[in-house]
């Protein structure tokens, strides 16, 4: 099975941010004093299936896991956080800023054959691993015909 990369509206979203960067840059020549905007983001998702479970894998660099949660309603995961800028010194002037803040919302639609209460989550090293344990499939079960 081929993987296959799927977000129809990435591009243009790079696109969209290019030419921000493009007329920001033009208007400020190399100097960036202007602290972020925090705007909507979307983190970085690859999705895999074995023969147990799917797992879901979210790169979010430099966050901290209270700024993120975890929520499964209706075969919907949905996967919500907010990325905070913080100045860590106050004599430095940023002349570029080109990482995302801010919130960001993703959501998932889950097949019924997920076992939802075995649903695990880790985060380790700015990468978001959930797992979804796929149920064990029902055995088929001979019935006896009474005499």
């Amino acid at each position: 099975m081929a993987v296959v990369r799927w977000d129809p509206f990435r591009d243009l979203s790079m696109l969209q941010d290019r030419m921000n960067r493009l007329f920001d840059d033009a208007g400020r020549g190399w100097r960036n004093e202007e602290p972020a905007a925090t705007t909507s983001w979307s983190p970085a998702v690859d999705i895999f299936e074995t023969e147990g479970e799917i797992v879901v894998k979210a790169e979010l660099p430099g966050m901290d896991r209270k700024d993120l949660t975890l929520n499964l309603e209706k075969n919907v995961l949905t996967l919500r956080g907010e990325r905070r800028f913080e100045k860590e010194t106050k004599e430095e002037n940023y002349h570029r800023i080109e990482r995302s803040y801010g919130t960001f919302s993703r959501a998932f639609s889950i097949p019924a054959t997920v076992d939802e209460e075995k649903i695990r989550a880790d985060y380790k090293d700015g990468v978001l691993k959930i797992v979804l344990p796929k149920k064990e499939q029902a055995k088929p079960k001979q019935i006896r015909i009474a005499e």
